[in-house]
């Protein structure tokens, strides 16, 4: 989306998904147009996105990539000798690094300027806080939203100087040599006021010397002061594109987290049913030996055990990537050891009634408030645009010396007003006037859209967070009952009661009901996390959704 000033395309907004990465400030009207206090006052908003929950915080995961940043090794040439008839191997000189300055003992400086945290020798404890903290801190893409709202308020400034007086200093020197006579000051000519011949030479130097100050200053000009008021409203809106980012930031970080627990958490169920069929395997090994159990026992119970491994195997390969996604989502170095020091949060959240949550999610909302600050920097411009039919009224003067570069000097000064009356422009300002009034029809079409993509939003959260509490009830019970269901049967095969398939079937149900269990914790915890995204208070709230 562009935003147009008086119909003048003034900004293109940064849009990585659409390939935008950079802006644009153009007007069609030239530098006589930059001169006029109206087309001084450009002024820029921010393209404010209207994201949804979970899939607005995937799109950001995916957009947040931290290279890392390497070293290149001296890299070998071949050379060939003609005359020998060989070949001669020498090495070229060692590469430049990437990395060309250390800041403090944390980080790198990359010759761009960018920061690059160092991976500390050890692991790197953290918590929940800590993570989200680092995020906010460094997380690449946050940093961006940063960087545009720093350029929104320095174009503000530009703004801003339409209102303000203009002072310049101008000094000069110059010598020049005229010809009279061809200008039409002949002889005979001056001889009729006056001048006998030969009294004014036809070739005269003249070398003067002067310094002046000038003044500028806009007296009344209403579509200048209408796109000020607007431009102030531009940067709250940036300033919410921040904030809306934290929010995001915030979501990304905390499932990334709450996933690398329940990463580790099925690595500690796996290990222990890994004990435990390793348990069983020596003991149909034993019995086998005894003669007293068929080698099927055996072969049932290392496969079992086999199978087990390989589940370990997986769970501690998922836990290692989801700790890399994270540390990329917290902008530190991928190699970076992480030692998660949270355990696993669940506790009933307490029901909220939609219609709080909505109150709640309409008052709180960045991207909701984002877009309404953007619908007042419309209505401004469309002030703007029936302000200039009224007249302009401007001051403008000098005070200066002026005299020979080698005499004498005197003061100079001018001071003019002047009233400037639009008489017939009308095929512009009734254009102007409709680009104002669609974009206003726009930006409340927008509106109106987010707030039932917040009621929607907000009821699939509530569902969620009910179901998969639910979900956790049942899945807790089954892992009690999986792992009764194991004792016994382990207990009858190693009374020599039964043999080895029962305990082979029950430990693939509690392996079964461990995963669950961990995977409706999670569901429950992200449906959390949702719900306080979609009520715009996950960044602040977030312990208390979590119960923590």
């Amino acid at each position: 989306m562009r935003v147009n000033f008086i119909g003048k395309t003034i900004f293109q907004p940064l849009d990585p998904a659409a390939g935008v990465t950079s802006m644009r400030v153009s007007t069609p009207r030239g530098e006589k147009c930059l001169r006029s206090p109206l087309a001084a006052g450009i002024a820029v908003v921010c393209a404010l996105s209207v994201p949804g929950s979970t899939a607005l915080a995937q799109g950001l995961i995916a957009a947040n990539d931290v290279a890392s940043v390497l070293s290149l090794p001296a890299a070998p040439s071949v050379t060939v000798n003609m005359a020998a008839g060989r070949a001669q191997t020498d090495a070229l000189p060692q590469a430049p690094s990437a990395v060309t300055a250390t800041v403090g003992t944390g980080t790198l400086r990359t010759p761009g300027g960018t920061l690059v945290p160092r991976a500390t020798p050890g692991p790197l404890p953290l918590s929940l806080d800590d993570a989200i903290a680092f995020g906010i801190k460094s997380n690449a893409q946050l940093e961006q939203l940063r960087i545009q709202d720093r350029q929104v308020r320095g174009e503000i400034l530009t703004v801003e100087n339409a209102l303000l007086p203009s002072v310049t200093a101008k000094a000069q020197t110059s010598t020049q040599e005229i010809n009279l006579a061809a200008m039409g000051f002949k002889p005979a000519s001056l001889a009729a006021f006056g001048f006998p011949p030969g009294t004014v030479k036809s070739i005269v130097k003249v070398d003067t010397t002067s310094a002046q100050l000038n003044v500028d200053q806009a007296l009344f000009d209403l579509p200048a002061y209408y796109l000020w008021r607007a431009a102030q409203k531009a940067a709250d809106a940036s300033s919410l594109q921040v904030l809306n980012g934290r929010g995001a930031i915030t979501l990304a970080i905390g499932t990334g987290y709450l996933r690398a627990l329940a990463d580790a958490a099925q690595i500690t169920d796996a290990q222990a049913l890994l004990r435990s069929d390793e348990a069983v395997l020596r003991q149909a090994t034993l019995s086998h030996d005894a003669g007293v159990a068929p080698n099927i026992d055996v072969l049932r119970a290392r496969v079992q055990f086999q199978q087990q491994q390989q589940a370990v195997i997986q769970a501690e390969n998922n836990f290692a990537k989801d700790k890399i996604s994270l540390n990329r989502l917290m902008g530190l170095p991928a190699e970076q050891e992480l030692t998660l020091t949270d355990t696993v949060p669940y506790a009933e959240l307490a029901t909220m009634p939609r219609a709080s949550a909505l109150d709640l999610a309409y008052t709180r909302r960045k991207d909701l408030l984002a877009l309404e600050a953007e619908l007042k920097v419309a209505e401004g411009e469309r002030k703007a645009a029936r302000a200039e039919r009224y007249p302009t009224l401007g001051f403008n003067g000098y005070y200066g010396v002026l005299g020979e570069t080698r005499g004498l000097y005197h003061g100079v000064f001018t001071a003019q007003g002047s009233l400037k009356i639009p008489i017939f422009k009308e095929a512009q300002f009734r254009g102007e006037r409709e680009v104002a009034d669609a974009q206003q029809m726009n930006l409340r079409q927008q509106i109106d859209s987010l707030k039932v993509t917040i009621d929607e939003q907000i009821r699939s959260a509530m569902l969620d967070v009910g179901s998969t509490a639910e979900l956790v009830k049942v899945a807790t019970s089954n892992v009690a009952l999986a792992t009764e269901e194991l004792d016994q049967t382990t207990q009858r095969f190693t009374a020599g009661v039964d043999d080895s398939l029962p305990v082979v079937q029950a430990q693939a149900t509690l392996a079964d009901a461990q995963t669950r269990l961990i995977s409706a914790t999670f569901q429950n915890n992200q449906a959390k996390l949702n719900l306080a995204r979609n009520t715009g208070v996950v960044e602040t709230q977030y312990r208390t959704f979590l119960g923590r």
